[in-house]
C-alpha cells in the first residue's frame, strides 16, 4: 500500500493527466488507498476530482457515488472543511442532480429526494432558489408534466441570480430549448435575441443559441437565418466532444430541409460518439435524430461506416439498417426513462420526432469556409484615407489588421477573429447601427472547476491593474472555467483610420497579455 505522501503526490500527478479513463483509474486508486488508510481529507480530495473526471470524459452518472461520499463526509464533519468546499459542494450538487436526470439509472424518487435536499441546504444558506427553479422546470418537463414545468419556468425566469446560478448567457439557450418543446416558437427566438445581440453571451456562444433555434426559425419561416444559423452553429460543434447533446439538432434540421446528404455526413462523422455518451439523454437524442435521418434519406443509397465497439464487429451498413438499429437504440433507452418515471411521455416524444416529415424541398446553405463580406462593403476613398472620419465597418476593421500584417477570418456575419498570442480575438460590430466596437478574447487554456476561487482572484488582480480588457470567468457547466475578456468602444461619430489602428492594436496587445498570463497559471 502506498504511504501516505506517496498518495497525496499522486493525486497531484493525477490532476495532470488528460481527462480519459486512465485518469479516472488512477482517481479511483488513490481514493481506494485513502479509504484504506482513513485519510478522510484525501478521500474527499480524490473523489472531488473523480467528479470532474467523470463530468469531463463519458458516463456522468458514475460521479453520483462518488458525490454522495463527499456530501456525507463533509456533513459528518464540517470543521474538516474550507468555506471554498461548500461553495464547490453546492456547485456539484447541482451536477448531481442534472445527472440523475438525464440516466434512468436511478430512480425518479430519489431524484426528486436529491433536488429537495439541495433545496433545504440552499435555503439554510440564504441562497437563490434559481437554480432550484431551473431543475425542477426540467424534471417537469422530462416526465412530460408540461403544466408543472411552465410553473417552475417562470419562477426560474424571474428569481434573482447569485453565484450558484448557472451562466447568465446561457441560461437563455436553455430556456429557449424548452420554450421550442412547447411550440412557442416566437418566444423562444425572443429569448435567445440577448445573446444573438450581444448584450448577453459567454465563451459558449452564439452557437449555443443558435442551435437552440434552429427548428424555431424553421417553423417560423425565417429559413435564411435558420441556415446561417445552422453552419455557423455547426463549424463549431463539429469539433468539440462535448456538442454531443447538440448534434440531433444539426441532423434533424439538414434532412427536414431537403439536405440530407449533409445530414448523413454527420450521422456518419459523430456516430462513434454513440458509443461512449455523456449520458443516456443525449444518446437516445442522437440515436432518434439518426433514425430520422436514415429513414428520410434512405433513397440516397448511401453506405455509413458503423465502427466496432466491444462486442460488436464494424461493418458497413445501408441507411435502412442503420436506421433500424438506432431506433431500436433509441425507444429502449426511452422505454427505461419511461418505467423509471412511471409515464409513457419520452417514447410518445420520441415517436414523433422519428416520424417527422420534411418541412421544405429544399434549402441552400451558406459555404461552410464563408467567402469574406466586407468584400462588398463600400471602400473608403483611396485618396485622404488616414484624414476621413468614417462610420465603424467590417472592411475598415480588417484594413486596420492589413496594416499590421495580422492573419484573420471573416465569417458571414461579419464577425473578424484570430489568434494572437495564446487567445482567440474576435472583432465584432454591435448596437443599432453597427457603431460600436466590441473586441472578446478567449483564452486558450481552461482550469479545472475546483479553481473557481483562484480564477477570480486572478481576473479581480487583473481588473484592478490594468484598464483592458475586463476579464471574467465564465463556468462551463461541464468541469471547465473559461478566461475570456472584453473591450467595447463606442464609436458613434466615426473613426478616422488612424484612430481605428491605435483601438485594434492596442485590443490585441492587450488580450494577447491577458491569454499569455493565463497561460502562465501555475
Amino acid at each position: 500500500m502506498s504511504t501516505t505522501h506517496e498518495l497525496h503526490e499522486a493525486l497531484e500527478a493525477a490532476r495532470e493527466l488528460p481527462d480519459g479513463d486512465s485518469k479516472i483509474a488512477e482517481l479511483e486508486r488513490i481514493a481506494a488507498h485513502a479509504d484504506a488508510a482513513r485519510d478522510v481529507r484525501l478521500g474527499y480530495d480524490a473523489r472531488i476530482d473523480l467528479i470532474d473526471a467523470y463530468n469531463n470524459h463519458t458516463e456522468r452518472w458514475r460521479m453520483l457515488p462518488a458525490f454522495g461520499w463527499c456530501l456525507a463526509a463533509y456533513d459528518r464533519d464540517p470543521s474538516m472543511f474550507e468555506e471554498w468546499d461548500g461553495e464547490q459542494l453546492r456547485w456539484y450538487h447541482k451536477w448531481a442532480v442534472a445527472t440523475l436526470r438525464s440516466t434512468p439509472r436511478v430512480g425518479l424518487a430519489q431524484t426528486q429526494a436529491a433536488l429537495d435536499d439541495m433545496e433545504r441546504r440552499f435555503k439554510a444558506g440564504g441562497h437563490s432558489m434559481q437554480t432550484i427553479y431551473n431543475l425542477r422546470c426540467k424534471i417537469a418537463d422530462h416526465i412530460g408534466d408540461e403544466g408543472e414545468a411552465r410553473k417552475w419556468f417562470e419562477l426560474w425566469r424571474t428569481a434573482e441570480r447569485d453565484e450558484n446560478s448557472d451562466c447568465a448567457g446561457c441560461d437563455p439557450s436553455r430556456q429557449a430549448e424548452l420554450l421550442a418543446g412547447w411550440g412557442e416558437w416566437e418566444e423562444s427566438v425572443r429569448t435567445v435575441e440577448p445573446v444573438l445581440s450581444g448584450v448577453l453571451g459567454c465563451a459558449e456562444q452564439p452557437e449555443k443559441a443558435l442551435e437552440a433555434v434552429l427548428m424555431p426559425y424553421l417553423k417560423l419561416g425565417r429559413y435564411e437565418e435558420a441556415a446561417k444559423a445552422h453552419v455557423r452553429a455547426y463549424r463549431r460543434h463539429r469539433h468539440e466532444r462535448d456538442a454531443f447533446p447538440f448534434l440531433p439538432e444539426h441532423m434533424r434540421f439538414c434532412v427536414l430541409t431537403g439536405n440530407a446528404d449533409r445530414a448523413v455526413d454527420i450521422l456518419a462523422e459523430h456516430l462513434g460518439w454513440l458509443d461512449r455518451p455523456y449520458d443516456e439523454a443525449s444518446a437516445m437524442e442522437f440515436a432518434a435524430a439518426g433514425a430520422l435521418v436514415c429513414r428520410l434519406a434512405a433513397s440516397t443509397g448511401r453506405i455509413v461506416h458503423r465502427p466496432a465497439f466491444e462486442s460488436r464487429a464494424a461493418a458497413d451498413l445501408t441507411l435502412e439498417q442503420l436506421g433500424a438499429e438506432l431506433a431500436a437504440q433509441a425507444r429502449e433507452i426511452a422505454s427505461q426513462f419511461d418505467a423509471r418515471n412511471g409515464t409513457d411521455h419520452q417514447s410518445r416524444r420520441l415517436a414523433l420526432r422519428m416520424s417527422d416529415e420534411p418541412v421544405l424541398a429544399s434549402l441552400e446553405l451558406p459555404p461552410d469556409q464563408p467567402t469574406p463580406s466586407y468584400m462588398a462593403e463600400p471602400g473608403l476613398p483611396p485618396e485622404g484615407r488616414e484624414e476621413v472620419v468614417a462610420p465603424l465597418t467590417v472592411q475598415a476593421i480588417t484594413a486596420a489588421l492589413d496594416d499590421r500584417g495580422d492573419r484573420y477570418y471573416v465569417d458571414e456575419d461579419g464577425t473578424i477573429g484570430g489568434q494572437w498570442g495564446k487567445g482567440m480575438v474576435t472583432f465584432d460590430r454591435m448596437g443599432e447601427e453597427g457603431e460600436i466596437l466590441h473586441v472578446r478574447v478567449v483564452a486558450q487554456r481552461r482550469l479545472k472547476a475546483d479553481r473557481l476561487m483562484e480564477a477570480y482572484a486572478f481576473c479581480n488582480a487583473w481588473n484592478h491593474d490594468k484598464l483592458l480588457p475586463k476579464a471574467y470567468v465564465h463556468d462551463t457547466g461541464e468541469g471547465e472555467l473559461i478566461l475570456a475578456g472584453d473591450i467595447t468602444t463606442d464609436l458613434e461619430h466615426g473613426a478616422a483610420a488612424p484612430q481605428l489602428g491605435v483601438l485594434v492594436h492596442a485590443a490585441i496587445v492587450t488580450s494577447a497579455q491577458f491569454a499569455d498570463e493565463v497561460a502562465a497559471l501555475p
